[in-house]
């Protein structure tokens, strides 16, 4: 395999859901515009070169029986967590307006929908099958949050053998130094992190 882009790599998004990305149904987080106006461009030429694409979203039961609150000391933005025994909860309901793709990034009947209940986009769910079953070997890695989701995923994606590619700006996290961390870091140990742009380059 070389640097080409080729039918052997498909692009997940992850996380681009409603909850995430939005202030309300027509207004994107002023944090998040330019993530979504760089995933639209990737988008736009992948669908050119029909790269296969796939939507990693959260999608937890509204009785919260799909999520468990581990034992941890803070959240995933290091506020304190309720103590032991205190309801679960979760802001990502199946059906509901936030656990929907945005409107940006709509999908197709072509596209791969990919429901999840953890960080990690393959544990147990189907991406893993869909992938092979495509004869996929490589795979961009775009969307948040780059220290949780996006990390727990590409672990998995390099423990599975799979070639990786990670947009640098093409990722977000609250935590500005979190996501600098992972792409200075810790994504080049198992992955080529590059800017959309050069993605793009890439494909043409």
């Amino acid at each position: 395999m070389d640097n080409r882009i080729g039918s052997e790599t498909a692009i997940l998004f992850f996380d681009m859901i409603n909850v995430h990305v939005k202030e309300n149904e027509h207004t994107i987080k002023a944090s998040h515009q330019t993530l979504v106006s760089k995933l639209v461009k990737l988008m736009e030429s992948a669908r050119a070169y029909n790269l296969a694409i796939f939507f990693a979203y959260a999608n937890h039961r509204s009785d919260n029986k799909s999520t468990v609150m581990t034992l941890r000391d803070t959240d995933n933005r290091l506020n304190s967590v309720p103590k032991s025994g205190e309801s679960k909860s979760s802001i990502v309901y199946e059906g509901a307006w936030g656990n929907r793709i945005i409107s940006e990034l709509e999908s197709t009947q072509f596209d791969f929908m990919i429901p999840k209940y953890r960080w990690s986009a393959f544990h147990q769910t189907c991406l893993d099958l869909m992938l092979r079953s495509n004869s996929i070997e490589r795979l961009i890695l775009v969307g948040g949050s780059t220290d949780v989701g996006i990390a727990s995923t590409a672990f998995a994606a390099r423990d599975k053998d799979y070639h990786l590619l990670i947009a640098s700006d093409g990722c977000i996290s609250p935590e500005v130094d979190n996501h600098q961390q992972f792409m200075t870091r810790i994504f080049p140990r198992m992955a080529q992190v590059r800017e959309i742009n050069e993605i793009i380059s890439r494909l043409e």
